[in-house]
């Protein structure tokens, strides 16, 4: 079973990165500083999978989701605001 939820988050995370390019391309969205926010939330989920296989679930995982955490929420500010509609 743990292999089957590994092998699904590594298919969802290839998936949405591909999703975030594609959009990112769509709207004309270049540089690199609007990419801070997702590949933060993105080296979380890794960071986490890595500690399972790892038997690394101690306080350097926790350290660094955290860490990754406040790193995206951060470089939010460098997102693109929404045009009204």
């Amino acid at each position: 079973m743990p292999i089957i939820l590994s092998v699904i988050l590594v298919i969802a995370l290839l998936i949405s990165f591909n999703y975030l390019i594609h959009k990112r391309k769509k709207n004309g969205i270049t540089g690199w500083k609007t990419l801070l926010t997702p590949i933060s939330f993105y080296l979380i989920a890794i960071t986490n999978l890595l500690a399972y296989w790892v038997n690394f679930m101690g306080i350097v995982n926790w350290t660094l989701t955290v860490i990754f955490l406040m790193l995206g929420a951060y470089f939010t500010k460098y997102m693109p605001v929404a045009a009204e509609r």
